[in-house]
């Protein structure tokens, strides 16, 4: 006889249907875990057989061989002891094989047969519910998290005694309320009010917010880059539920949330030391990295030209395309990665060129070679440019009256910008900054005199094709930050200004 049970293998973003099979033969008693799993499936032999037999229940004596089923498809996770266990008792006649039939089943088991938190449970949770399948068992630390998903029966255990009694029917579980998830909110105090001056960058803080554009700040060592982009956050506007599902889907996957909701968007600034794994992801044991982990929210880079020229070069696609795919040799998976890039730099290796206090010490040769770890391709794909200047000292002290209640009064121009962007693609995932060439052509239509102006700067820019609909898109944000339909000579004016300090900046 042949038991078989239903579990998922986490494959990326997404999850995959598998099998765990079990047959048993007489021989000298042993387990043998086949199906390209990893390390961690590997001891599972060990935490099985301890789980089992501190349960009062019987293990076979018997030569086990447990098959995980696509053979292919690697796999990994302690969560697969659960279904190893569960073929046991029904290769051991303990469980019959209707007992653990439509249903799927993931939960990491501890010796003494208790159920541990495990990751990635409203993957698995998603996974269950495209299957097909009615009834999800998970540990009972990710019942609320994994509740998240509507149309799955999804049942808490706390061990595999109480599971077996259960599915033998001599003792239910019993069925509670499932409490609504914690919200884990991530912290984000700084807000524009906070930042002295600025006015004009805070001004591009704003529409970046509102049409979710890339952007990079310009400056000397102190002039208030970094205060400025702590405060993008909380300018965007809430997530939505399937939002909150989505990130919180990439935070459980990642290890970094076990159970909750994230209710807030990802501010990630990794440094510059980071490695292109750390960022991108991937990695023998496949994990989100922080661009996904900034996935609806904000990916800052602080000193933009010191990270790794193959660590900024890997972003171009994701910034494009807003996923990453990741190619290895024993497979390809694919991670979210629509987020704003945040970056900043200084004009040169001192930070003091053009700077009106202090004299800069460095080289031309050095500035040239400095501003030069910033490739054209890169750039090309950031949309606002701004030259941020120090503010005077005496001015630091000074409470900063011109700003208060800023931050209120900008939340709610940027929530009627986003309201128009979404009557206007009727989508609540599409804002001006993602739009293609395509979609630009169809849903933004200019006056004659402003693509006049457009033509003429283009042509005195000299703006790449990617750069000409940047300018389109971003002044189509400041049109609707304006409650205006049309986008006015104004309007491309000021666009025109955050495109043409791109020189300043290469």
């Amino acid at each position: 006889m042949v038991a078989k049970v239903i579990t998922v293998a986490q494959v990326g973003f997404d999850g995959s249907i598998v099998e765990v099979e079990g047959d048993a033969k007489n021989g000298l008693p042993a387990i043998q875990i086949v199906g390209m799993g990893n390390k961690a499936i590997d001891e599972a032999r060990e935490r099985v057989r301890s789980a089992i037999s501190n349960s009062l229940l019987d293990f076979p004596a018997k030569k086990l061989t447990i098959n995980l089923a696509p053979a292919e498809l690697p796999k990994d996770g302690a969560y697969f002891d659960l279904p190893i266990a569960l073929s046991i008792l029904v290769l051991s006649g303990q469980l019959r094989r209707e007992d653990v039939a439509e249903a799927v089943f993931a939960g990491e088991l501890a010796l003494d047969g208790s159920l541990r938190a495990i990751r990635g449970a409203i993957t698995i949770a998603e996974t269950c519910k495209k299957a097909g399948y009615a009834t999800l068992y998970l540990p009972t630390a990710n019942l609320a998290q994994a509740s998240l998903i509507e149309g799955v029966n999804i049942i808490g255990v706390n061990n595999l005694k109480q599971l077996f009694l259960h599915l033998k029917r001599e003792s239910p579980i019993p069925t509670t309320p499932v409490e609504a998830p914690q919200k884990v909110r991530l912290s984000h105090t700084l807000t524009i009010d906070d930042i002295s001056g600025q006015e004009q960058a805070k001004r591009a803080l704003v529409i970046a917010a509102a049409g979710h554009h890339n952007l990079l700040f310009n400056g000397p060592p102190g002039s208030g880059k970094t205060m400025l982009a702590q405060a993008l956050p909380s300018l965007l506007p809430e997530l939505s539920a399937s939002e909150q599902i989505e990130v919180t889907k990439i935070y459980s996957l990642a290890g970094e949330v076990e159970g909750g909701i994230i209710n807030s968007r990802p501010f990630r600034s990794p440094h510059h030391t980071a490695s292109n794994l750390a960022i991108i992801g991937g990695g023998s044991r496949p994990k989100p990295g922080e661009i996904s982990l900034a996935h609806r929210g904000v990916l800052f880079l602080d000193e933009l030209p010191e990270y790794a020229r193959s660590t900024l070069e890997a972003l171009r696609q994701p910034l494009e395309d807003k996923v990453i795919s990741i190619s290895r040799a024993n497979g390809h998976i694919r991670y979210p990665a629509n987020f704003m890039l945040v970056g900043t730099m200084n004009p040169c290796p001192c930070g003091y060129y053009g700077d009106s206090i202090k004299e800069c010490t460095c080289t031309p040769l050095q500035i040239l070679s400095y501003q030069k770890r910033l490739s054209g391709p890169l750039l090309d794909r950031i949309d606002l440019f701004l030259t941020v200047s120090r503010m005077p000292n005496d001015a630091l002290l000074k409470p900063t009256l011109s700003t208060k209640n800023q931050q209120q009064t900008d939340v709610e121009k940027i929530k009627i910008a986003s309201q128009m962007q979404i009557d206007r693609y009727n989508s609540g995932d599409i804002y001006n900054g993602f739009l293609s060439g395509n979609q630009v052509r169809k849903y933004i239509d200019m006056p004659a005199n402003v693509r006049s102006l457009l033509t003429k700067a283009a042509n005195s820019l000299n703006l790449s094709a990617r750069s000409y609909f940047k300018v389109i898109k971003v002044a189509r944000t400041i049109a609707d930050l304006d409650g205006s339909r049309t986008i006015e000579p104004r309007h491309m004016s000021e666009a025109l200004r955050y495109r043409s300090e791109t020189s300043s900046n290469t």
